[in-house]
């Protein structure tokens, strides 16, 4: 199945009637948010507001994919829509989750084609008297990280221009998105060797302390510290703050 559907009834807007200056605020309020500070939940609740506002939209919604892979509602632009797009997340259906799966958008789908596509999640969109649906993955060449969900009361249907435009505002939020994770990836990566090197200091001094403490060689110190932390399933760099401290009785790790 295709991922553009087209509705029965089309109702084109031109793109014209978004203005380059307005799009030009729009980019600069999303890239304001890209600073040190970085506010994911406000960084997604800009991106729906801008969306919606742009492309004459009623409502929106934005998912995204924890580490597993599943989908999480983060952002929608009102309560109905979150109570909606919490329904597509429980049923397991809906435009999102397939513009997610399958890395294309699904866009200009009327009432009709909904629930057909979507048994359980059509009727939903129905009884929340929007008539047409689309969404747009968030997408870096081939990392699709969630989608976002816009809904319209009327039966409207999105141009090739207000395609690109959608898309183009979820991938500026897709790269602001990873370059966050790169950072924090990069700062637990640094924490991580930062705390590295100074458990290696104390290690050093520990084995250095019990070499001296048994008279014995420092490798043979180190690998009854080791041994001693695995049969007791503790930390290397507990075991050795212990021996510096003197709260770790050395006899129980002399060397064999």
């Amino acid at each position: 199945m295709s991922g553009i559907i087209e509705p029965s009834t089309p109702h084109e807007r031109p793109s014209t009637m978004v203005t380059q200056q307005r799009l030009l605020q729009a980019f600069v309020e999303l890239a304001d948010t890209l600073v040190a500070d970085f506010d994911v939940i406000d960084f997604l609740h800009t991106l729906a507001a801008t969306s919606v506002e742009l492309l004459d939209a009623d409502a929106a919604g934005l998912m995204l994919a924890d580490q597993r892979g599943e989908l999480h509602l983060l952002a929608a632009s009102s309560e109905e829509t979150r109570t909606l797009e919490l329904f597509e997340l429980q049923h397991h259906q809906g435009p999102c989750l397939d513009a997610y799966h399958q890395g294309v958008a699904v866009v200009n789908v009327d009432l009709d084609t909904a629930e057909q596509r979507w048994p359980a999640f059509g009727p939903a969109v129905r009884a929340g008297n929007f008539s047409t649906v689309h969404a747009i993955p968030m997408r870096l060449r081939d990392e699709v990280i969630g989608a976002m969900n816009l809904f319209l009361v009327r039966l409207g249907k999105l141009s090739e221009g207000d395609i690109e435009l959608s898309q183009g505002l979820a991938d500026i939020a897709t790269i602001g998105l990873l370059q966050e994770r790169a950072v924090q990836q990069q700062q637990v990566l640094a924490e991580q060797l930062q705390g590295a090197l100074n458990s290696r200091v104390v290690i050093e001094q520990a084995k250095g302390m019990l070499a001296a403490h048994h008279d014995v060689a420092v490798p043979d110190a180190f690998a009854a510290m080791r041994t001693y932390a695995r049969r007791t399933g503790r930390p290397l760099s507990n075991v050795a703050i212990e021996i510096i401290d003197g709260t770790l009785d050395q006899e129980q790790l002399r060397p064999s």
